[in-house]
């Protein structure tokens, strides 16, 4: 079925549509050059607590699309992606890439750097997160003493995401997947972190989701998806961060504090569907992703 903003493209077949991509294989050999390929299209739609809102931000699928490509090209040499090429139909240019089709592991491979979000509240019931346990006193967005593997389930559409152990993460994907998939996510947060200080950007933390050529006997493992823009990690500007408080961040935590502020009108944890946002919060959020992608890249967007 065609999803929530997907569209006919000529010699491509829509498959699938999650909460922001809508995702296309060939309809036949003129599409691309080999059966593998995937066409990933980045919509203007976001997402927030699982639900997709009813209110796009202009600009932001080509912003995430754009950032990502950029990251992965920084990143080449530490892990292989999944790109092969921005040569995609007119109509969704500068926001699709055609990439290799890959068979995703089941878990969102999340790292740590800072302790915020849902992480900082299990660690203040439990002291743990994810069943890392961590030292007494931490305060809210503190740095901490090395980066945390601390992955979640990967839910389908409408379901929500769950934070499990690494032995749960062993369990789905077995302990040398479960391993090597801790050590390549906290190696590219590494990186990355690196970069973005170097531009004055903290990653407090990200996202990454890796898979497997579904070819047999395929084992290297492959960054797939997007990779650290505004929708999948946290993003505080370094001359303003102070430990101890909530940080500015230039990501899409400010539609979450909207939402969950008492002007949205809005239950959390009511089960119902989001309000639609104010164009204030459209235009701050977009300004945000556009600030993100200048900071990092160097580039003006335009």
């Amino acid at each position: 079925m065609i999803g929530i903003g997907a569209r006919n493209l000529p010699g491509w077949t829509h498959v699938y549509s999650g909460k922001v991509r809508d995702v296309y294989v060939p309809s036949g050999v003129d599409a691309h050059n080999g059966e593998d390929a995937y066409l990933i299209v980045a919509s203007d739609r976001i997402s927030a607590y699982d639900y997709v809102l009813p209110t796009e931000i202009p600009d932001k699928g080509r912003i995430l699309t754009q950032l990502s490509l950029w990251w992965f090209e920084q990143l080449s040499d530490l892990t292989p992606n999944h790109v092969i090429s921005t040569n995609v139909p007119a109509a969704v240019e500068g926001r699709a890439m055609i990439t290799r089709r890959l068979k995703i592991f089941p878990v969102e491979c999340v790292v740590r750097g800072y302790l915020t979000g849902s992480g900082m509240a299990e660690y203040k019931r439990r002291g743990t997160v994810c069943g890392v346990a961590l030292p007494p006193g931490i305060r809210e967005a503190e740095r901490l003493d090395r980066p945390i593997f601390t992955p979640t389930t990967k839910a389908r559409l409408g379901d929500h995401d769950q934070s499990i152990t690494f032995a749960d993460t062993a369990a789905r994907v077995g302990e040398g997947v479960a391993r090597e998939l801790r050590a390549k996510s906290i190696a590219t947060y590494a990186r990355a972190r690196e970069i973005a200080a170097e531009r004055g950007i903290i990653i407090a933390d990200t996202k990454f989701e890796f898979g497997v050529s579904p070819d047999a006997g395929s084992e290297e493992i492959i960054l797939g998806d997007e990779v650290l823009t505004p929708d999948s990690s946290r993003f505080w500007i370094a001359n303003v961060y102070e430990p101890g408080r909530s940080q500015h961040s230039l990501d899409k935590q400010f539609v979450r504090d909207w939402l969950s502020s008492e002007e949205s009108g809005w239950d959390v944890s009511s089960g119902t569907h989001p309000p639609a946002l104010p164009d204030e919060v459209v235009d701050k959020t977009h300004e945000r992703y556009v600030q993100i992608y200048e900071h990092l890249t160097g580039s003006r967007w335009s």
